[in-house]
């Protein structure tokens, strides 16, 4: 296949204009060689809005579409970033690939974790794309966090020559709950907690066990064992709490989401050699805000990262007073006492760095280090944790049959 001529400039259309399309927003003022020329959502108030911020932002001029076909098959945009609700997944790689397939030309899709909510989508998110021949693009931003960017590229470049390869990887990522309703329910997120945000962990953590020019299938993953549970938001009080702040159908007195998740999996190395992911994942954690920390351990050297260790820290006593916000950390909890900041939020965790790959991989026709193959292999991951947790058992990769395999919490009642 010919490889694409290069674009002075990738005009982009989000699809979604929720929290997760806005983080991205903001990111995108680090990118050059692109706009942002359209968005999409089903709601006119959200992309209005989306659409006036992107243009304060110097990022457009972005137009707001009255619907998904309307964006696709607009002729000012050459790519597409999909930041909409996990369930819309089908639905909307079914339209990007009948207009691809009915003449539009589009240089490539990146797509917000996780691919899908189960096996079977992922595999028909995958399937559509490559039906349409579209380059692709998985957005799994703590893979391009600029402390794990320079700490990997320390570890592999000085240690692994020496000493060997690394062989435990611990990735764990916390907060108080998500922003919108629908990450909270089951059926329309694909799971809880594990789904959410185990994703992340899965593979930041695959990412630093592999080599600078490899790729994420020298790791063969040999076995998986997960617990969950349901630690805070069963709870009364916060049942309640839920229901006031993201509406009755968030109801976890009767159908909850685990609020807790913990995995282990067993890898085969490029040598033979045995290689563990350890994950922990939370929704029920309260501290200054979200909560990163990340480990890679070798024969020789390890290396470490807190996104709430910060060198930045601010202290306000009880007589600064003030509306709630998030203007230090995502997820923040308090507004007094001392508190870390992040000064480049967009940065510290990825999405900077990644929105600027994915833009040169498709304006230059490069493949991306992350793509649809690699969120298929993370929800595969994803799925095999889950059955571990409902059987009570670790699952050997290749004895399940996960293709069809919901988790619980998503089945319907």
């Amino acid at each position: 296949m010919a490889r694409k001529k290069t674009l002075d400039s990738l005009r982009i259309g989000f699809i979604g204009a929720g929290f997760i399309a806005r983080f991205h927003l903001e990111s995108f003022t680090g990118v050059r060689n692109c706009s942002i020329t359209g968005v999409y959502s089903p709601t006119k108030r959200s992309r209005s809005s989306f659409a006036k911020r992107t243009n304060e932002l110097g990022l457009g001029p972005c137009k707001p579409h009255g619907s998904l076909n309307s964006l696709i098959n607009a002729k000012d945009v050459d790519a597409l970033w999909i930041l909409s609700p996990n369930y819309l997944r089908i639905e909307t790689m079914t339209a990007i690939n009948k207009a691809v397939k009915a003449g539009k030309t589009l240089r490539g899709i990146a797509c917000e974790k996780p691919l899908a909510r189960n096996l079977a989508e992922a595999k028909e998110v995958v399937r559509l794309a490559n039906d349409a021949k579209i380059a692709t693009g998985y957005l799994e931003n703590q893979v391009f966090s600029t402390a794990v960017q320079r700490g990997k590229e320390i570890i592999w470049r000085r240690a692994v020559p020496l000493t060997g390869r690394p062989y435990l990887a611990r990735a764990a990522e916390e907060h108080s709950g998500p922003h919108m309703p629908w990450f909270w329910q089951g059926k329309k997120q694909g799971g809880g907690v594990l789904s959410d945000m185990m994703c992340h962990s899965v593979e930041v953590a695959r990412y630093m066990l592999t080599g600078p020019d490899e790729t994420r299938d020298v790791l063969k993953v040999k076995s998986a064992n997960a617990t969950i549970a349901n630690l805070k938001w069963t709870q009364p009080h916060y049942v309640r709490k839920l229901k006031r702040e993201m509406g009755r159908e968030v109801d976890y007195g009767r159908r909850p989401a685990e609020d807790f998740a913990r995995g282990t999996l067993v890898l085969e190395g490029p040598e033979g050699n045995e290689v563990m992911i350890e994950t922990t994942t939370s929704w029920a954690y309260v501290g200054a805000g979200l909560r990163i920390q990340l480990e890679m351990l070798g024969p020789e050297y390890s290396m470490e990262f807190s996104s709430l260790n910060t060198g930045l820290k601010v202290f306000m006593s009880r007589a600064v007073k003030g509306d709630a916000g998030e203007d230090l950390i995502e997820k923040q909890n308090a507004e007094q006492g001392l508190m870390p900041a992040l000064e480049d939020e967009a940065g510290v965790y990825g999405y900077t760095n990644e929105n600027r790959h994915m833009v040169e991989c498709f304006r230059t026709g490069k493949t991306p280090i992350e793509t649809f193959k690699d969120g298929l292999a993370v929800t595969e991951i994803l799925m095999a944790l889950y059955r571990s947790a409902e059987l009570g058992r670790t699952i050997n990769i290749g004895e399940e049959d996960l293709d069809d395999y919901i988790p619980p919490v998503a089945r319907e009642t």
